[in-house]
């Protein structure tokens, strides 16, 4: 197990991770944001170098300061041998299973791994699959007339609160910094009404999908998520980011607008695994 600090190693790791999307998705974005400075603090691991099997990102020791939380305690997982990888995983210390951790990756190992992870560390798993859909290269800004006040920003921190009012996934203060940290990090896009308040939005996570988006039931039937997604997409493309995002199998609506708006699903799934201590 070898931990990756050297600038010119880490950008010959993006490059060779970019030549295996769309498996890669999850690390290689852990990686750009990496090498474009690290604002979630996270780190690489792989099993050997330059002949790595096995990548593993993970958040440094000193972000992950809280064992609960498993918004920040973030990895992403890409392999070439799942053996090795299961090795990285069980017999080093790669992963700190004291900790609520959740681990991405597009590989049908991942879940497998994960699922050998929680018998031998004794640490209960929540597996969760998705769709991944990757998003067509903006050519263009979108062509689209808002209602008169309203203009198309960027969130801020003051937009925060309500973020993680309405994320399915929060409303607890971890779910509130998580979503600050974001905010302040990475790529977003939104709508905002004449009294400068969000009716519409998206975001990058830290391992480069586009996601969050929600608009406010009061505003929906307009059409904004599509052209914010476009907006979301001009920015992250800018930035030399893939364009992909990910969807529960269970959430048709949003499978629905992906095709809606000309993204292709992939055949592999993304899974993401929730390892909660006991």
């Amino acid at each position: 197990m070898l931990i990756l600090t050297c600038p010119s190693k880490l950008r010959l790791l993006e490059g060779l991770l970019r030549k295996n999307l769309p498996q890669a998705l999850a690390v290689h974005g852990a990686v750009m944001n990496i090498n474009r400075g690290n604002p979630v603090g996270h780190e690489v691991i792989v099993d050997s170098w330059p002949e790595f099997k096995a990548v593993l990102t993970r958040p440094r020791r000193e972000v992950a300061s809280d064992d609960s939380d498993m918004y920040s305690n973030v990895y992403a997982a890409f392999f070439h041998d799942r053996d090795v990888y299961r090795t990285l995983l069980l017999d080093t210390d790669a992963v700190n299973w004291a900790q609520t951790l959740r681990i991405h990756g597009h590989q049908d190992g991942i879940h497998e791994v994960s699922q050998d992870a929680a018998i031998v560390k004794k640490a209960q798993l929540s597996a969760t699959p998705h769709f991944t859909y990757l998003s067509p290269i903006p050519e263009r800004p979108p062509e689209y007339q808002l209602d008169p006040g309203f203009t198309f920003s960027s969130l801020n921190n003051s937009h925060v609160d309500l973020l993680n009012e309405t994320w399915a996934y929060g409303g607890n203060e971890q779910s509130r910094r998580y979503l600050a940290t974001m905010l302040r990090s990475f790529p977003s896009a939104c709508i905002l009404d004449d009294r400068g308040q969000p009716i519409s939005w998206g975001m990058m996570d830290p391992l480069g999908a586009m996601g969050n988006g929600y608009t406010l039931p009061s505003h929906r039937g307009k059409g904004y998520s599509t052209v914010l997604s476009q907006v979301l997409a001009m920015q992250v493309h800018a930035a030399g980011y893939p364009l992909y995002g990910n969807v529960a199998l269970a959430n048709v609506y949003m499978q629905k607008l992906a095709e809606k708006q000309g993204k292709t699903k992939l055949s592999e799934l993304c899974y993401i695994c929730i390892h909660s201590a006991t």
